[in-house]
């Protein structure tokens, strides 16, 4: 297997784990991996691409590239059932824009879904690397 396509996303967030489940009832096939921003992974892996862990992004690491924010959920479409697609469309939008709708969102993710933990079947979790 080559390099793996891994959504990395803030465990304590209850919309966070939504957005997983979510991802996970709505891909077109099993191909993504998860991992918590506070898991050892997460730290030892984003250390080596990033300069700073940043527990209000999200990131997708896709093809030896690690995309954040607004790209990485526009990214992510890809792997969703075709009907997903069609938010396409928002990459006409610069990505200031982009980013400052996704910082938004972001910052008032804590509100938006009940403090819950996603948790995965048995074989989801193989695809939980921790």
């Amino acid at each position: 297997m080559g390099e793996k396509t891994i959504v990395f996303y803030d465990g304590d967030c209850g919309f966070c784990n939504y957005v997983v489940g979510f991802i996970l009832k709505n891909e077109k096939d099993q191909r993504i991996f998860f991992a918590a921003l506070n898991s050892d992974f997460a730290k030892k892996f984003l250390t080596q691409k990033t300069d700073k862990i940043d527990p209000n992004t999200f990131y997708l690491f896709d093809s030896k590239v690690l995309y954040t924010k607004s790209t990485a959920a526009l990214k992510l479409l890809s792997y969703l059932k075709w009907y997903w697609h069609l938010l396409c469309f928002f990459w006409i939008f610069p990505k200031f824009l982009r980013d400052w709708g996704y910082n938004q969102i972001a910052s008032r993710r804590h509100h938006l879904a009940s403090q819950s933990c996603f948790l995965p079947d048995v074989d989801q979790r193989k695809r939980f690397l921790g």
